[in-house]
């Protein structure tokens, strides 16, 4: 992501769009094994991941204002959570009352967390193309502005699935 992230943009293909399809396949093949072994509950959960992304964009896109804009601050907390939550959660054992809480702050929370970062990086980016120069030295860059939201939607989805398989673990 870094490196696609870096390279200049220049219209067409080139390697900074050659760098975001490694980037793209890196990412697919560390999640594929999750995916296989969730079988069925996978292709629910990109179903789920494909209402949330597309419901939350349109929110992003109809507001009247740019209130999603101001929530960096709300946002940046909310990482600081989740990541100590996750880092606790790798050390404590889920079978503990604060195991568990830890990884349903990491969970849920990480949920709503890049629910909110969909939001704001949606606006943000309807924001830098607008109001974007024409006549820039730089073109204006949609690589950088996918990644953005592509990452938003495989945290997305990766949180759904794991929510389904925990529910279809209870259900056995």
């Amino acid at each position: 992501g870094m490196l696609a992230r870096s390279i200049p943009y220049q219209p067409g293909f080139g390697t900074k769009q050659l760098a975001w399809m490694v980037h793209t396949g890196v990412i697919g093949a560390v999640i594929a094994p999750m995916c296989l072994l969730a079988g069925p509950l996978a292709i629910r959960a990109a179903w789920y991941t494909a209402g949330v992304v597309g419901g939350l964009s349109a929110v992003a896109v109809c507001a009247p204002s740019d209130k999603f804009l101001n929530m960096t601050g709300p946002l940046a907390i909310g990482l600081g959570v989740v990541f100590v939550s996750s880092l606790g959660s790798m050390f404590l054992p889920p079978t503990t009352a604060l195991g568990a809480g830890l990884y349903s702050i990491s969970l849920y929370g990480g949920l709503l967390l890049f629910s909110g970062f969909l939001l704001y990086d949606t606006q943000r980016i309807i924001r830098a193309a607008e109001t974007y120069p024409q006549y820039s030295a730089r073109p204006f860059d949609p690589v950088n502005a996918s990644i953005s939201i592509y990452m938003d939607t495989i945290n997305i989805f990766v949180r759904i699935l794991a929510i389904l398989m925990g529910g279809d673990r209870k259900r056995r």
